[in-house]
């Protein structure tokens, strides 16, 4: 029977691509994982491979031809299917939504979880939203998942009544695999891509959600855990997870018969252990204290992973100063509550990005990034500088893009915006992405000094310290109380050197102590 072969999604954004290259014709004989074609995106030349063995019976697009992601690509007979075993005999990459009958007028279908950001293959269940059971409609939130970026609201796809919910709360879900079940009344399925989507781009292996169901299945035996969705659904009815059944078929092809093998070994080895465990004597271990061990994962990890990697090849240093700032609290206090009447909340971090702004268009070396073999800089024109924000599930840094074409009142707009939004953790992951210099705010929590860690790959961060009322000498040698803020500043040595970010941090600092020659800098 003739199938089509849906282009599926072959990068973030992109919707379609050009035809390059027809690396078969209509009647060729092709193989699982044959290149089918080369296909041109504004990013990259991907070749797409067939998924089945058979025949190629149609292709839709003549060479040049512009095709839409999501859309028939090409048709083939898939050998050894029949009609009746087309639901059955779907994608071996990943499980497919297998409409099948629920009730009179409705249909099962698995909603498979999207992409949900550039590079990510996984997220935790941090809350379900619903239960089994529940009526939801078309673009109801589902659950919350939580990736290494950010808090991301799951919608339903459909109108209908959830049926099953293939992960528990804390577990992790994979990209591309079933996250739930629903009927749907009246409602006919849509061919899935998600499946394709692993073997175009990747030809990664799909990660099941299932727990072992035996003590002994702790390894992989087979990681890609090709089967049909017949077989994904006995798995899951079972609770077996499929990458450690052994597949008899071919190419590792897990079948029924397999998952049955695999229970009966189980149940054996289960038995043979509880008769060495009843006949052998344990020595008993007295508990002299407590401990607790929770896994490093979400934002946590991936803050982990990128300040390992930032100090591991960045080396950096530090500079110090003062700041006066009790000229701008002065204009600030002047100027807040004649802006709150209009909305908008002026915080002092405005004033901090903007003069930020305005000292890196004399030094645009500290608004730019160095490729890893540091043979390359490349200078950016938008200043798109980030905020630290400490979140309730870890370190964010949300940043405000072109800085350098805002007035302060867009500026404190965005800060107001990123920072609710970085608090709620559920900032975008287009806030997150494109920062090319970053501010820290620890001093709003408490102390003066600190040595922050760069972003990678940024080459310079600031953290700002706690204000404080201290005495100085003023211009007449008298004591006056002044308004101090100690700042600390990090930069990659491979580029910038100490001279250029003290002369860097003097302008700064000269737009932040006369807020009036800051404003002649913005005209």
């Amino acid at each position: 029977m003739s199938k089509d072969f849906i282009l599926p999604d072959i990068g973030e954004g992109i919707v379609e691509c050009e035809i390059v290259e027809w690396l078969v014709a209509e009647g060729d004989t092709v193989k699982e994982d044959q290149p089918i074609c080369d296909v041109m995106t504004d990013k990259a030349l991907v070749q797409i491979p067939a998924v089945h063995d058979g025949v190629i019976s149609k292709l839709y697009y003549a060479k040049g031809d512009i095709a839409k992601v999501h859309a028939p690509l090409f048709a083939m007979d898939v050998d050894g299917e029949t009609p009746s075993q087309t639901v059955e005999a779907a994608d071996d990459t990943a499980a497919q939504p297998t409409p099948q009958t629920a009730t009179s007028g409705s249909h099962l279908e698995d909603f498979i979880l999207p992409d949900i950001g550039e590079g990510i293959v996984e997220c935790e269940i941090v809350e379900w939203l619903v239960s089994e059971g529940d009526e939801i409609v078309e673009d109801q939130a589902v659950c919350d998942v939580m990736t290494d970026k950010a808090l991301v609201q799951i919608p339903a796809k459909y109108t209908g009544k959830v049926e099953k919910l293939y992960y528990q709360k804390g577990d992790i879900a994979a990209v591309h695999s079933p996250l739930f079940q629903m009927s749907i009344e009246g409602h006919t399925a849509e061919p899935d891509v998600s499946s394709a989507v692993v073997k175009a781009q990747t030809n990664a292996a799909n990660k099941p959600s299932e727990k072992p169901a035996t003590p002994a299945a702790n390894k992989q035996l087979n990681k890609k855990a090709v089967a049909s969705p017949a077989v994904r659904r006995k798995a899951r009815e079972l609770d077996v997870d499929l990458t450690q059944v052994p597949g008899s078929g071919k190419n590792g092809r897990i079948y029924k018969q397999d998952i049955e093998d695999f229970l009966n070994e189980g149940q054996s080895q289960a038995r043979t252990e509880t008769v060495s465990s009843a006949t052998s004597q344990s020595t008993p271990v007295v508990a002299t204290g407590g401990s607790r061990v929770e896994p490093i994962k979400g934002i946590k990890a991936a803050m982990a992973k990128q300040m390992v990697a930032s100090v591991s090849t960045i080396p950096h240093f530090t500079f110090c100063d003062e700041i006066d700032l009790t000229k701008l609290i002065a204009l600030r206090t002047d100027l807040k509550e004649q802006y709150k009447q209009q909305g908008v909340k002026l915080t002092m971090m405005p004033f901090f990005i903007k003069a930020l702004s305005l000292a890196i268009k004399q030094f645009p070396v500290l608004n730019s990034q160095v490729n890893d073999e540091c043979t390359e800089l490349t200078y950016f024109d938008d200043h798109n500088i980030g905020m630290a924000v400490d979140s309730k599930i870890g370190l964010l840094v949300p940043n405000i893009k072109s800085c350098q074409s805002k007035s302060i009142v867009d500026v404190a707009n965005e800060v107001t915006r990123l920072t609710e939004a970085a608090r709620d953790s559920r900032v975008s992951p287009d806030d997150l992405k494109g920062g090319t210099i970053s501010i820290s705010n620890i001093g709003a929590i408490g102390g003066t000094i600190a040595t922050p860690i760069i972003n990678k790959p940024e080459v310079a961060i600031v953290a700002l310290g706690k204000l404080q009322h201290l005495p100085r000498f003023d211009e007449n040698g008298h004591v006056v109380s002044a308004a101090i803020m100690q700042v600390s500043w990090s930069g990659d040595h491979r580029v910038i050197d100490g001279g250029t970010i003290a002369r860097f941090n003097n302008l700064w600092k000269s737009y932040l102590e006369d807020p009036a020659k800051m404003m002649m800098a913005m005209s």
